[in-house]
């Protein structure tokens, strides 16, 4: 039977961890395994990870280096990449492994919800789950699942600051395009909120143009305010 690792990259999420692990709980008594891999964390993030997860880690920081360490320690015949901030579905495990074999697709994503006050965070929701439909290109925001054999082939994340989850896709899509779940995944708006609504869009669409035309993800992940 397949078998779903999560794999969840951390770096001072003390004040959340416990909370987004416990809503795990669930899917891990039904068998999936949840690993969470920290980057050098200075609060009590790995204490109060460890007696929720299966496993916790250290990696050197960085999103990309930090979930490829995940990726080389997980059982699961299909990796799941999740945010510390981003909750599954209760279902996932079903979602995922049932929606891959039917679909014979070697990796996929969630659609998306914004959660927070403003209203513009529905909208935007919206857009990134059209956009990623077109593109066959996923975000990490949306919980992006892949066979580990896929996720082998493909090289794993690249080691970049930022656009690791871009990168990933376009050698994925070489493979196949992804399965698009309509069950939806839900994120916190809190960097939305906190930085502005209009400013945040612009910021990441800004960033992701710049990607696309060559610009260093190191410099790009600055701009965006990564630690």
């Amino acid at each position: 039977m397949s078998k779903v690792s999560i794999i969840i990259p951390v770096l001072n999420e003390g004040e959340g961890i416990a909370t987004a692990l416990d809503a795990l709980a669930v899917l891990r008594a039904l068998g999936t395994e949840v690993i969470v891999v920290d980057g050098g964390s200075r609060d009590a993030t790995i204490q109060r990870a460890r007696p929720r997860a299966d496993r916790v880690i250290l990696a050197p920081r960085g999103r990309a280096l930090q979930m490829n360490a995940g990726a080389e320690k997980a059982a699961g015949d299909v990796l799941l990449f999740l945010h510390a901030d981003t909750n599954l579905p209760a279902d996932a495990d079903h979602v995922v492994l049932s929606g891959l074999e039917r679909s014979g697709r070697a990796w996929g994503r969630f659609d998306v919800k914004i959660e927070g006050r403003s209203p513009l965070l529905p909208v935007i929701a919206w857009l990134m789950n059209i956009r990623s439909r077109l593109t066959g290109i996923a975000t990490g925001d949306q919980a992006i699942f892949v066979r580990r054999a896929a996720f082998r082939a493909a090289g794993g994340f690249p080691a970049i600051a930022l656009m690791e989850d871009i990168a990933l896709c376009k050698h994925l899509k070489r493979m196949s395009r992804p399965l698009c779940l309509r069950h939806c995944v839900t994120t916190s708006g809190r960097r939305w909120e906190r930085n502005g609504v209009i400013n945040t869009m612009v910021l990441m669409w800004r960033l992701r143009l710049a990607y696309f035309f060559g610009a260093d993800p190191k410099k790009l992940a600055q701009q965006y305010g990564h630690e």
